[in-house]
């Protein structure tokens, strides 16, 4: 029996719940497999086979699960699924040997090279045609893949049937009990879009929603000093932008170690917390030679961005000693130009698929593209419609720095049995809750008691 430590980083519950033992040697060639009816995942099984291609059919693992004697064997290791799909390891094994998942070719270098020349009536046409085909990839599962989340839920509830149906206790997701959150994000990519920024301060200030602003440190423009303090003097935060967005961040190491030398120093001196690539070009590989606490590069479903992939979690997850704040919905350059909708209905669906799996629901916006009137007034209904979520759904509505701090508290947290109670202990353990899991049929079903203790024979009287 060993433990999952990505189980224990979700739930923050005991570890006597998150034992569970592997079948089967586990050497197979990588592949596609579920694990149950809402489960991708990709990794080495024990059992059945692998799929090179996720539109195959696929090996349900879910039908070799044992529990006997308070003991749950599986046929794989989730935590190397879990690392495989929060990581992309899909996309990168799937590559052609030397090829790196945002390593650029001659079309990618020469769009690069006239990018600043092409309007957006040009590029949008360009984009369209680079992503045709997009609608039909079956994996990650747009417009929200919860694939973790899944895995996490169906061996929950596995260990629920190791405890004979008694519902087990753990430190809920949120602050207060939330029941999930919201961040809203803008990138500036050009001086015009930075210009526009006090506009859209008083924009989002109507809603009673602060954001975050990236901002390029070289290159596209030079943000004054005064420019950066009134982000944080109106309670705004300021995070790093790339460098110069120029699209070539991670196109080799050494180029890649030289800038991130530079960014480091720049994000002390705007003393930012966080960062994002531009056009979300990656490596996670990388990812300890940036002096950041968080990310905000990888996106939940990739279909859209150049890059391909996706995290395939709606939830914040480490990665080393920073933390990962997926991008979970729909970017609004994406919304606007490449999919011609203007509305919030796609909004709407992602947030309630992930307010569905109490997930956080990350927005990012540029100030470049919401300063025409019509793509305006979307944005502005979409703050209206995010507002509503908090008395109406409980939703914390935070900024990325917020989450930062929440989610590594939250990581030093552990329930404790004292004098007859269930405690939580840990920094920041005043915000925490406890909550607990119980099955209805084979549903997964979470119940937030409010409180960061419970009389321990009142969870048995629950039970």
């Amino acid at each position: 029996m060993t433990i999952s430590k990505s189980f224990l980083e979700h739930f923050r519950c005991a570890e006597e719940h998150a034992e569970f033992a592997a079948i089967g040697n586990g050497h197979t060639p990588p592949g596609f497999f579920r694990f149950g009816p809402d489960a991708i995942c990709y990794g080495h099984v024990g059992t059945g086979y692998c799929s090179p291609s996720a539109d195959a059919e696929l090996y349900d693992a879910s039908s070799d699960v044992r529990v006997e004697n308070g003991a749950c064997t599986i046929a794989f290791d989730p935590d190397a699924v879990v690392e495989n799909l929060r990581r992309e390891r899909y996309v990168a094994d799937a590559l052609p040997p030397g090829r790196g998942p945002s390593t650029g070719g001659f079309v990618r270098k020469a769009y690069y090279l006239v990018r600043p020349l092409l309007p957006v009536a040009v590029r949008k046409h360009l984009q369209r045609a680079s992503l045709k085909g997009w609608a039909n990839k079956p994996f990650p599962k747009w417009p929200v893949d919860r694939s973790v989340e899944s895995v996490f839920d169906q061996l929950m509830a596995l260990a629920i049937g190791k405890q004979k149906g008694e519902k087990i206790p753990f430190i809920w997701f949120w602050p207060e009990g939330k029941s999930g959150c919201a961040i809203v994000t803008h990138d500036i990519e050009t001086r015009t879009g930075l210009d526009f920024c006090p506009t859209l301060m008083d924009l989002n200030d109507s809603h009673g929603i602060k954001s975050s602003f990236q901002v390029i440190p070289e290159g596209r423009y030079h943000a004054e000093k005064h420019e950066l303090d009134a982000f944080r003097n109106r309670g705004f935060e300021v995070n790093v932008h790339d460098w110069n967005h120029d699209g070539y961040l991670y196109s080799n190491r050494e180029l890649f170690l030289s800038r991130a030398a530079k960014i480091n120093q720049i994000a002390v001196e705007y003393g930012a917390e966080g960062f994002r690539s531009g056009v979300l070009y990656r490596n996670t590989d990388w990812y300890g030679d940036l002096k950041f606490a968080y990310d905000m590069s990888v996106p939940n479903v990739g279909h859209l961005d150049p890059q391909p992939g996706g995290c395939c979690t709606v939830m914040p997850y480490f990665i080393g000693n920073m933390l990962e704040i997926p991008l979970t919905t729909i970017q609004d350059y994406s919304l606007f130009h490449i999919l011609q909708d203007y509305s919030i209905e796609v909004w709407k669906r992602q947030v309630q698929r992930i307010l569905d799996g109490h997930g956080l629901a990350s927005f990012n916006v540029h100030p470049d593209y919401v300063i025409d009137p019509k793509a305006r007034a979307v944005y502005s209904q979409l703050l209206a419609y995010l507002a509503s979520l908090a008395p109406e759904k409980n939703v914390w509505l935070a900024l990325p720095r917020d989450v930062n701090r929440w989610w590594r508290d939250r990581s030093q947290m552990k329930i404790v049995k004292r004098g007859g109670r269930l405690e939580i202990e840990g920094p920041g353990k005043e915000r925490a809750r406890i909550a607990y899991t119980s099955l209805e049929g084979t549903r997964l079903c979470f119940t937030v008691t409010g409180s960061t203790a419970i009389q321990e024979e009142v969870v048995r009287q629950e039970r």
